[in-house]
């Protein structure tokens, strides 16, 4: 049966979902949590209306009882009212004094509460004169008037005669109690949840390229196994890296030699570009698939990066210019960074006439920027470009050896060391790539 509208925006799928703990471990302390607070809930509740509404009535009919018994000595002998008093006040601890006043005229029972409820029909079950109380005025006492002739016998009764007094205390063991399970509850769970947390990690700088040859797997038992699971995949994943680099690679080069050894001609030449073009295709492939690889981050001269790379592009024939502070040093992975940012120059060579590279420290990030005079992109295909194996419109297509690899590794390199690149309109008119590394 479905809600009604109002109630399913209240209760509804999406509201429960905003205020579900989105991590492993909120959710497993709600899993604890809740049924403790529902179980404390019902007892209280219980406890409360049952337990405490008996005894409390018991209480009251006792002390009804005192209160009648004198009231009934106090009517066959008016003058032994001293002598009352003084019993009633070593007996039962009940102050008893005459006034000459009438009943108070404002009703402070409260028929709400529990010992208002239970002293009213105990009073009313065991005297036949009117009577007033007032449980609200005084914190430990309850002042009980009966109506007698020559005014009221005012009596003062401790609270705990009337009352169960033991619920605060109830609550009190009740909430410790709680707390104590709770920080049980909590050590144990963040225990297990760590284990989980030091698997992601792992699988995350694996994923980046990094070194994860000092993760072990604990915990519990499936999250073991899980872990087992992650170190084969690295190993498989590993093994057929190698595996298909030196598959490939090897008939490559017997193809190469062949060709080599052959008298030139138009076909041979042909022969080679394609041969060249699929190597170029394969080396793309393996580092895109191999990330950073197992490189140490080390600190480097960022400029120095950025000259080597800026001259291997105008042995190729391409336009590039430099700029920025040779004093930068950044601890990256000299290798990577360097595949990243010729990704970047070679693909802005490919497409313009002019190529700039500059370097920025900024907000404590050291910024790249490749800014070329190209075509550009459609801002709204900026997403598009850094998919694997994506190809632009014929205006701004991968370079002719590509497979629309080049923009996917620059970023996988920029994320292994924490930082991003991201596309956006050149100065130039072209297209503007900015690799954003932490400092």
């Amino acid at each position: 049966m479905a809600l009604p509208r109002p109630l399913a925006r209240l209760f509804g799928p999406r509201i429960l979902k905003r205020w579900i703990p989105t991590s492993l471990f909120g959710r497993s302390l709600l899993i604890i949590i809740l049924p403790i607070a529902i179980m404390q809930l019902a007892v209280t509740w219980v406890f409360f209306t049952a337990h405490e509404d008996t005894v409390t009535s018991r209480l009251s009919e006792g002390l009804a009882g005192e209160i009648s018994a004198i009231v009934s000595a106090y009517k066959d002998n008016p003058a032994g009212l001293a002598d009352l008093a003084g019993k009633a006040q070593t007996t039962f601890e009940l102050s008893v004094v005459l006034k000459p006043e009438d009943l108070p005229a404002i009703d402070r029972r409260n028929p709400f509460r529990s010992i208002d409820r239970s002293l009213d029909k105990a009073l009313h079950d065991h005297l036949n004169e009117p009577f007033w109380f007032d449980t609200t005025r005084y914190p430990a006492q309850v002042p009980i008037w009966v109506k007698v002739d020559g005014g009221v016998l005012a009596f003062i009764a401790p609270k705990d005669r009337a009352i169960a007094t033991q619920g605060n205390i109830f609550i009190l063991y009740l909430a410790g109690a709680t707390l104590i399970l709770t920080a049980v509850a909590v050590a144990f769970i963040r225990n297990q949840v760590r284990a989980i947390e030091r698997l992601a990690a792992a699988a995350e700088t694996f994923g980046k390229g990094g070194d994860v040859s000092g993760f072990k797997p604990h915990g519990a038992r499936e999250v073991r196994q899980a872990a087992e699971a992650f170190l084969t995949m690295r190993a498989n994943i590993q093994r057929l890296m190698a595996s298909v680099s030196h598959d490939l690679r090897t008939p490559l080069t017997r193809l190469k030699l062949e060709l080599a050894l052959k008298e030139p001609s138009e076909r041979n030449e042909g022969m080679k570009r394609d041969l060249a073009e699929m190597e170029h295709m394969i080396d793309e492939y393996l580092d895109f698939a191999r990330g950073a690889g197992g490189e140490a981050v080390e600190p480097a001269r960022l400029m120095e990066i950025i000259d080597g790379v800026a001259q291997g592009a105008r042995r190729a024939g391409a336009d590039v210019a430099t700029s920025g502070d040779h004093t930068v040093v950044a601890p990256v992975r000299r290798n990577g960074l360097t595949r990243a940012l010729a990704n970047l120059t070679y693909n802005a060579a490919a497409h313009a006439s002019q190529v700039e590279i500059s370097l920025s420290v900024e907000d404590g990030f050291v910024l790249v920027t490749v800014d070329d005079n190209g075509p550009g992109i459609d801002p709204e295909r900026y997403d598009e470009a850094f998919k694997p194996f994506t190809r632009l419109d014929e205006a701004r297509n991968q370079n002719e050896k590509g497979v629309g690899l080049g923009l996917a590794i620059a970023r996988d390199v920029a994320r292994s060391h924490g930082g991003d690149v991201t596309l956006g309109v050149s100065p130039l008119g072209g297209l503007r790539a900015v690799v954003r590394l932490p400092a």
